[in-house]
């Protein structure tokens, strides 16, 4: 429905342009309406207001008389009923030979008595956020994750491990294994850790709760290497975006072997040129369209004022052709893991419906 000043606003607006030389039928169809809809509104002289609220609608067959809605009142308060839910009375009732209605209504019932709350002496189900982190510089915040490569033959897969830099989006290690296993995890993170030269250094590692992530062994070695391990929340697949973006990223290649590879050695070898592209040549639109090496060795920061300078000099050149600002070439300050915005309105929501 269209609220009334809403459509007072529509119908001066129309009989604006209609004086102003523009055809009525144009002029509705301007504001998404037709002219037997327009015509309807001002049929008296003025602005009628919708009707329909108004309306006298019969009641629902169906529906419960007040003597049967104070029956399933009644019932709902005893003491045998007090703590369940209509999906546990209704059928109790059945077995007593009661029927007064389906679930459905019971429910609907009792959430316009405001009764619908939560009952017993268990806890309320709460409402797990997702881990939030913020990178301000490389090797802040690393993502992992494991991906399948097809083999030769169905149901041969070549398991692709590998780790990213949040802040930077440079592939900082990987590893094909034909297994799952904690053990190549961890020779994996001790090779990344000396070839980044961050011994010691604070790093969160975050990943999703596949059993090689969360093997006690695994587990001992982050802590014995000073590394807060993240999980992504149970069956949320969401929360560990950047890494299954790098995965979509990596399939989508078109040169990627749909069919799959014939050895692990071969996928090992693709896979070494993909992560080349992706570090020295991809402009990634992520970081403002700077390689994922730029960004982690700091050499964006020029690239990026000597693109404004480009910019800066093209305006003054032609300023009739620019109506704003110059684009917006700034390096990204940081990035975040599952931001705290995403927190708030999740928050937010659940005050709502408390």
């Amino acid at each position: 429905m269209i609220p009334p000043s809403d459509r007072k606003l529509a119908v001066e607006l129309i009989q604006e342009a209609n004086r102003d030389g523009a055809r009525l039928a144009h002029a509705c169809t301007e504001l998404n309406i037709s002219v037997r809809t327009y015509e309807r509104w001002v049929s008296d002289g003025g602005v009628k207001e919708d009707q329909r609220p108004h309306a006298l609608r019969p009641e629902p067959k169906n529906k419960l008389t007040k003597e049967e809605r104070q029956d399933l009142l009644n019932i709902v308060k005893k003491e045998e009923f007090v703590d369940l839910p209509p999906s546990q009375i209704v059928p109790k009732l059945a077995d007593q030979s009661i029927y007064i209605a389906s679930e459905s209504t019971m429910y609907r019932i009792l959430r316009e008595e405001q009764m619908q709350q939560h009952r017993g002496r268990s806890k309320r189900p709460e409402m797990k956020l997702p881990e939030s982190y913020l990178a301000t510089a490389p090797n802040q915040v690393w993502t992992w994750d494991i991906t399948w490569l097809k083999g030769p033959v169905k149901g041969l897969y070549y398991k692709l491990y590998l780790i990213m830099d949040l802040f930077s989006r440079k592939i900082v290690g990987w590893e094909v294994w034909e297994t799952e296993d904690a053990a190549h995890a961890e020779v994996l993170i001790k090779k990344t850790i000396v070839k980044e030269k961050i011994h010691g250094a604070p790093l969160v590692l975050h990943s999703d709760n596949g059993s090689p992530m969360k093997a006690a062994t695994f587990q001992t070695l982050l802590e014995t290497l000073g590394i807060q391990s993240s999980y992504s929340r149970p069956r949320v697949s969401n929360d560990n975006p950047y890494s299954e973006a790098i995965f979509r990223t990596l399939k989508y290649r078109p040169e990627f072997p749909f069919n799959g590879f014939e050895t692990a050695e071969k996928a090992r070898e693709w896979t070494a040129r993909f992560v080349h592209w992706h570090t020295y040549d991809h402009q990634h639109s992520g970081i403002n369209f700077v390689t994922p090496e730029q960004r982690h060795t700091g050499e964006h920061i020029d690239v990026l004022k000597k693109r404004h300078e480009v910019y800066t000099l093209a305006k003054q050149k032609h300023p009739e052709r620019w109506a704003g600002s110059t684009r917006n070439w700034r390096p990204h300050e940081s990035v975040a893991l599952n931001p705290m915005k995403e927190k708030i309105r999740i928050e937010k929501s659940g005050k709502e419906i408390n």
